[in-house]
């Protein structure tokens, strides 16, 4: 379990007054046990009592709401020191998310975040990492859609496969949710910060060690049909690679040579097409602030679609590993992802933090290193299916 068992309070979250906060706390609400102390925190202690006053019901208490600040550090220390697990959904987290994750680091306080932001993650190694270590903290970044359905679904496709011996992987992501709006701002902030964000990503590969007699890497693909799954295959430029090649780092049992491919997968060539020219322009609109904040209106931070659209949101990652001469196909599957399942991920990953006997780390860390088979557990017990669709001897 968490240190710092004399702490006030067992998690606190942060941003439960946005949209993805809001059903976070809802989940923790309704999941955490009897026993449980924890507790809600923002800048307006009146829009924090409307929101526990929407909670449901369940064995724990309410939680007590605690008024801190994102820009006030000694705020967010005091936080950080009464807690043993820290979550928080303020972002876009290249803005906001820094004094947090360094307060944690600083109290050796487990902090768990939904980034998806490359950048952010590599400045957050960069700056905390070794503090973490010293203090203790697991830092625990990408803890939503980004990247828990490929990092525990990477985590979960290896154990399918022989031990010691090379394996590569591909994972193949299909939804037909709506964009979460914090998902969209961070990715326009992203691509406005193009070289920022490589520069950043090479300082940190030059600092960071690898792993002794052994390789982890995330493989760029390339466009392709896959007539096994009946999909398109389009590399995808998101985070969840080098967040699954981190986990195969650190874990003596993604083998001695490990690779992962990140696609998206799509039915249609037509829709490639239409994809192709969306990314491009955002990427162009990104460049140029004032088209930057005019394409941000479009689709608000906070918000969210309906509980009925949400219903009928659905995802996919389809994980096909080789290794030792066996080939194996998995598959994730949720339902809405940029929200209801996030609120889940997040909520898990912080209860599997606070409660569960993980294995000892320390600094900056992925889900799968982190809490591996307890996080998939809790996954797979809130409804989120992790199955074996085939397995058998490789084609080679």
């Amino acid at each position: 379990m968490s240190t710092h068992e004399d702490r006030t309070y067992d998690v606190v979250l942060f941003g439960a007054t946005g949209f993805a906060g809001g059903l976070t706390a809802a989940h923790l609400a309704s999941h955490l046990p009897s026993d449980a102390r924890w507790a809600l925190v923002g800048r307006n202690e009146g829009r924090l009592e409307q929101v526990r006053a929407t909670l449901p019901a369940g064995a724990a208490a309410a939680p007590d709401l605690l008024v801190a600040d994102a820009t006030d550090p000694d705020s967010l220390r005091r936080v950080a020191e009464a807690t043993r697990v820290v979550a928080t959904t303020v972002g876009p987290y290249l803005e906001h998310g820094e004094p947090l994750v360094a307060a944690c680091a600083e109290a050796g306080t487990d902090y768990a975040d939904l980034t998806g932001e490359p950048e952010f993650i590599d400045r957050m190694w960069l700056a905390h990492h070794e503090t973490a270590v010293r203090t203790g903290a697991r830092l625990v970044h990408a803890c939503g859609f980004d990247s828990v359905p490929h990092d525990l679904g990477a985590y979960f496709t290896v154990q399918q496969l022989p031990t010691g011996v090379p394996i590569t992987l591909s994972g193949v992501v299909r939804s037909n949710a709506s964009l979460s709006g914090g998902t969209f701002h961070s990715a326009l902030g992203q691509f406005a910060r193009a070289r920022q964000m490589r520069a950043t990503m090479g300082e940190r590969r030059t600092r960071e060690a690898r792993p002794a007699g052994r390789r982890a890497r995330a493989r760029s693909g390339k466009v392709h049909r896959d007539d096994d799954l009946g999909l398109w295959l389009v590399p995808l430029p998101t985070v969840d690679p080098f967040v699954v090649a981190r986990s195969a780092a650190a874990l003596e049992s993604y083998g001695p040579d490990f690779a992962y491919s990140h696609y998206a997968g799509l039915k249609k060539l037509r829709t490639l097409a239409v994809s192709a020219v969306g990314l491009g322009g955002l990427m162009v609109a990104a460049q140029v602030p004032p088209l930057r904040r005019a394409v941000a209106s479009r689709i608000p931070a906070g918000t969210g679609p309906s509980p009925s659209r949400r219903d009928k949101s659905w995802f996919t990652v389809d994980m096909v590993g080789e290794g030792g001469g066996q080939r194996v196909h998995t598959q994730v599957r949720g339902g809405d992802p940029g929200y209801t399942e996030t609120a889940v991920m997040l909520g898990e990953a912080a209860m599997s933090l606070a409660y569960d006997d993980n294995p000892p780390t320390a600094g900056q860390v992925t889900t799968a290193a982190a809490m591996g088979d307890h996080l998939l557990r809790r996954l797979q017990e809130a409804g989120i299916t992790f199955t074996v669709v085939d397995a058998g001897a490789s084609a080679d």
